[in-house]
C-alpha cells in the first residue's frame, strides 16, 4: 500500500492543519488507494499535556503579543552566518519522529509545519532515513526552522520564495510554485462581480477561534450602512451571542463553520473580506480574487506575510480603521478606485506564476517517479 505521512504541529486548529487535511483529501480524489495518516509529534509523544502547551501558546500570543513577536523575529527570522541548530528540539523530537517513521513505514512524508520538517532534515543528513520529504510552506516566507538542502521538494506560496530557495543552493527542479494549497471544494466563481454597484456585502473574519478586534469593528457599523457583513464567529459563542442579541440589520454574525462546501458558497456572495493574514485565508481568497482588507495581525507569522502581501500588492491595508468614521466609505472608495484595478492584476499576475498542476496532483507525480 502506498503509505503518505503528514505532518503538522499543534492540535490547535490552524493553516498547518487545513493544509494537510486539504492535499490529503485532493490527493484521495486523484487515487482511492492512497493511504494518508495525519500525525501531531507533540500529542503523539507527550499526551493531554499538549494541551496544556498549546493553551500556554494561544494565551501568550493575546497577552504579550510583543513578547511573541520579539522572540520570534530573534529565534527563526535574525540573520544568521551558518545554518541554525536547535538542539532542543532534536533532544525533545529526534528519536520520536524515528521511531515513528520505522513503524509507518510511509513512501513519502509531507511537513505542513517547519519543525518536523527540521527534524527530518537532521535525520537525512545523518543518513538515518532516505524517504522523499516535500515542505508544503503555509506562509508567505520561509524562516530558519525549516529543513531546506536535505529537504527534497518545496511547494512555495509564492515566485519570491523560490528565488530565496535558489539562493540556499536548492535546485530549481526541486521548487515548485504551488501557491498555498486550499482545499479541493473551493472552486472559482463564475462570476465577475461588479465593484460599482451602491450596496455590497462584506466579510468580516477573525480565524476558526473569533479573535481579532470584531466587536470593536461591529460599533463603527450603522444600522443604515451601505454594507451588509456577514461576521465569522468561530468558535467565539460569546461573540456570537451578543450580536445576536443586538438584531442589526446590516449584520449578520455566523458561528463556526467547518463545512467547505459552506465557506465557497459563503465566499461566492460577498464583495470583499475583512481579515488576518492567515496563510490559508489569503490562499482561499486569491484563489477566488475577493479584494482583501487586513484589518489586524497576530504577532508573528501574521506580521511577516502581511509585510510581504503590501509589498506584492495582494492585499489592502486596513489596520488604520479605528481612525475612520465611517469604515463602509473608506472600504466602498477603494473598491470603486484604481486600487482595485491593481489589487486584481496583481491577483492575476501571482496565479499565471503558479504550477499548472495542482498541488495534490504534483504529489502523486512525485511519488510515482
Amino acid at each position: 500500500m502506498k503509505k503518505i505521512l503528514y505532518l503538522p504541529f499543534l492540535t490547535i486548529p490552524s493553516g498547518h492543519h487545513q493544509t494537510a487535511d486539504a492535499l490529503m483529501e485532493g490527493l484521495l480524489r486523484l487515487d482511492p488507494d492512497i493511504h494518508c495518516e495525519k500525525m501531531d509529534l507533540l500529542s503523539s509523544k507527550f499526551g493531554k499535556i499538549e494541551r496544556l502547551i498549546s493553551s500556554f501558546y494561544l494565551q501568550w500570543i493575546g497577552r504579550f503579543p510583543k513578547s511573541y513577536s520579539h522572540m520570534y523575529h530573534r529565534s527563526v527570522l535574525a540573520e544568521q552566518k551558518s545554518a541554525k541548530r536547535f538542539f532542543h528540539y532534536e533532544a525533545l523530537f529526534l528519536r520520536h519522529l524515528k521511531k515513528i517513521i520505522d513503524e509507518l513505514n510511509p513512501k513519502m512524508i509531507v511537513c505542513t509545519h517547519a519543525l518536523p520538517s527540521y527534524l527530518l532534515a537532521r535525520l537525512k543528513a545523518s543518513s538515518q532515513i532516505n524517504i522523499p520529504v516535500i515542505n508544503v510552506y503555509t506562509d508567505f516566507f520561509i524562516h530558519h526552522l525549516w529543513g531546506k538542502r536535505e529537504i527534497d521538494y518545496h511547494f512555495v506560496g509564492h515566485s519570491y520564495m523560490k528565488d530565496y530557495l535558489l539562493e540556499k543552493g536548492i535546485k530549481k527542479e526541486q521548487i515548485f510554485v504551488t501557491g498555498i494549497p486550499i482545499h479541493p471544494n473551493f472552486t472559482k466563481r463564475k462570476d465577475e462581480h461588479v465593484h460599482s454597484m451602491r450596496f455590497y456585502r462584506g466579510l468580516i473574519s477573525g480565524g476558526s477561534s473569533g479573535v481579532g478586534s470584531i466587536e470593536k469593528i461591529t460599533e463603527k457599523i450603522s444600522r443604515d450602512d451601505d454594507i451588509h457583513y456577514m461576521v465569522l464567529c468561530g468558535k467565539n459563542r460569546k461573540l456570537y451571542d451578543r450580536l445576536i442579541k443586538q438584531n442589526h440589520p446590516r449584520i449578520t454574525p455566523l458561528p463556526y463553520i467547518s463545512s467547505r462546501e459552506q465557506m465557497n458558497d459563503l465566499y461566492n456572495r460577498v464583495d470583499f473580506i475583512m481579515t488576518k493574514p492567515g496563510g490559508v485565508t489569503i490562499s482561499e481568497c486569491l484563489y477566488k480574487k475577493i479584494p482583501i482588507f487586513v484589518y489586524h495581525t497576530l504577532p508573528g507569522q501574521e506580521e511577516i506575510n502581511l509585510e510581504k502581501l503590501i509589498k506584492f500588492g495582494m492585499v489592502f491595508d486596513f489596520r488604520n480603521w479605528q481612525e475612520e468614521t465611517n469604515i463602509s466609505a473608506s472600504i466602498i472608495r477603494a473598491l470603486q478606485s484604481k486600487q482595485l484595478s491593481k489589487f486584481l492584476s496583481k491577483v492575476d499576475e501571482y496565479h499565471k506564476s503558479l504550477a499548472p498542476i495542482e498541488p495534490a496532483g504534483l504529489i502523486k507525480r512525485l511519488m510515482n517517479e
